[in-house]
């Protein structure tokens, strides 16, 4: 995330997304807790923004299609992708010999680079079950493993935290895409 003050800016304060950064812009005069407080709160409304635009499971279809072509060599083909709200404990999970992928509702909202990546994750599972060193060899060539990765962990340790209001404490797992394989 990155702030950026602005003397031309008098009153109003806004957010967007570039590429996988949140950029806040405030007026230069905003206090330090004004900033803090007003980030916060256009953080929340990104957030609700980018809720509302959830792809149905025929746009995440051909979201796993393009990323397959992308990353895999259209090698991975899966018969179904889909949303499901049974899944609390892992991220995604895959069914090789179905050529089934279901999502956890919960990366609804996260941003797209995560949900691409727990995608990918499971379109692999396609081609190689398991997360031997196969498995992790193609998804090397998704420039924002480890970035998502690393969000996704952080999810995970923030719901482990009591005192976050509505955290939830379901996340398990060492893997956090995924606990197949």
């Amino acid at each position: 995330m990155e702030v950026r003050r602005s003397a031309r800016r008098s009153r109003t304060v806004s957010a967007y997304r570039e590429g996988d950064r949140t950029i806040v812009l405030i007026p230069a005069r905003m206090s330090h807790s004004e900033e803090q407080r007003w980030v916060a709160q256009m953080l929340e409304k990104l957030a609700a923004q980018e809720s509302r635009r959830i792809l149905g499971d025929d746009a995440l279809m051909e979201r796993a299609r393009g990323l397959s072509a992308a990353y895999l060599g259209d090698r991975a083909q899966p018969v179904q992708v889909r949303w499901v709200t049974n899944q609390n404990s892992r991220w995604g999970s895959c069914t090789p010999s179905e050529g089934t992928i279901r999502l956890s509702h919960r990366l609804q909202g996260m941003p797209e680079y995560v949900l691409d990546y727990v995608l990918l994750h499971e379109l692999a599972h396609l081609l190689v079950p398991d997360h031997g060193p196969a498995f992790w060899a193609l998804l090397e060539a998704y420039p924002r493993t480890e970035r998502a990765r690393g969000y996704l962990e952080g999810v995970v340790s923030a719901a482990r935290l009591p005192h976050i209001p509505g955290a939830r404490h379901a996340d398990r797992g060492a893997d956090p895409a995924c606990s197949c394989g």
